[in-house]
């Protein structure tokens, strides 16, 4: 019995350290991982702003399918995160494609993310800052999906292409958007507090 109770005794002293150590440190300084997320999304500015231009596609059947793509891009939360919205118009105007993401960085991994919704399907995925644009994959399988993204002089051109382990990349998409203008989307229009 004396034998248990000192076991009980010295776990008892063990959780009040770990507790007075856990309360000593406190909640992290929303301030100091704002700035760190903040620092991290400043070098991708280059992506903000509003683009316009075309996104030639290979269909399941061969043929070759291009369409007008835009794509508007604006910080958010102090500059913290990025929304980036895509659309694409087929010839008669109608939009045929629709697509949301959330661009973040997690101080604590160190490393970037991106949300997207596109096609009723979301995921997180590994998103990779380059020193003249970014990549981004879908894991998919055995395969994986990989954008490649160059922005450079206004033009933001990029590839997605289809990659299985021991073959060569399969191309499916090519676009090559012109930065059009600046945009206050999404920071601008905030509900008035009066």
């Amino acid at each position: 019995m004396f034998k248990h109770q000192r076991i009980a005794l010295a776990l008892l002293i063990v959780a009040a350290s770990v507790s007075a150590q856990a309360l000593a440190q406190g909640r992290p300084d929303a301030a100091a991982l704002t700035a760190a997320q903040v620092k991290a999304m400043t070098p991708l500015s280059f992506m903000d702003g509003t683009w316009k231009g075309s996104a030639s596609m290979m269909l399941p059947s061969g043929e070759k399918h291009t369409i007008t793509q835009t794509e508007r891009v604006g910080p958010f939360l102090d500059g913290s995160i990025k929304v980036i919205e895509g659309r694409g118009y087929e010839a008669d105007g109608r939009a045929s494609f629709n697509a949301m993401a959330v661009l973040s960085y997690d101080p604590d991994k160190q490393a970037y993310s991106m949300r997207s919704y596109a096609q009723g399907r979301s995921g997180d995925f590994v998103f990779t800052p380059t020193a003249d644009g970014f990549v981004w994959e879908i894991p998919a399988g055995p395969m994986t999906i990989r954008y490649t993204a160059v922005v450079k002089d206004g033009v933001w051109s990029e590839v997605g292409d289809r990659i299985l382990p021991g073959k060569d990349p399969i191309r499916f998409i090519e676009l090559s958007l012109k930065r059009v203008g600046d945009t206050s989307w999404p920071a601008a229009g905030a509900v008035d507090p009066k």
